[in-house]
């Protein structure tokens, strides 16, 4: 995982947009991002035990996965939003970026490869996308039914419940 501030050029979304400022872990932990590096599954097992995640699935975001529609759904994937759950992915195979909002609305780009599980709080605005590989394999992890409905961001959304929650915290 590597993490710095996203340097807001004009470009590809899949390309790295480093503005050669990090930023530090623990900061990400204040926005209620969590981060782990598992290289085993057992590792994820023992997280998805402790945080009650009963469900689980594989994603793979590639060309020759998704096909026509490949272009269309990462570009779907990159439009600003929040979920009203954790988001928990753990990398399998691949890289590809989340970028969260920092709590002066910037954006965090984070870097995961293989092996790297983030976990995204409720509330909190992201986006992803793969890098220029256009591959990634992920498994998504869930507490019970998976709600994939992404709330993009409009001033309504900032008054949900999971927004407002996120925002006492952060």
């Amino acid at each position: 995982m590597k993490s710095y501030w996203f340097d807001n050029t004009v470009g590809d979304q899949r390309e790295d947009h480093d503005s050669g400022r990090s930023v530090d872990p623990e900061y990400l932990s204040k926005l209620g991002v969590l981060y782990r590096h598992c290289p085993s599954i057992e590792i994820v097992d023992s997280i998805a035990s402790k945080r009650s995640y009963k469900n689980r699935d594989e994603i793979i975001v590639s060309p020759e996965k998704m096909g026509s529609a490949y272009e269309d759904k990462v570009k779907m994937f990159f439009n600003e939003h929040l979920h009203e759950d954790e988001e928990i992915r753990y990398i399998l195979d691949g890289e590809g970026f989340f970028d969260v909002r920092s709590i002066e609305d910037e954006w965090v780009r984070i870097r995961l490869v293989k092996g790297d599980l983030i976990i995204l709080p409720a509330g909190i605005y992201h986006r992803f996308t793969t890098d220029n590989s256009n591959y990634i394999k992920a498994m998504r992890l869930f507490k019970d039914e998976p709600k994939w409905t992404p709330l993009n961001r409009a001033p309504e959304v900032d008054g949900v419940p999971a927004r407002q929650e996120y925002l006492s915290r952060a």
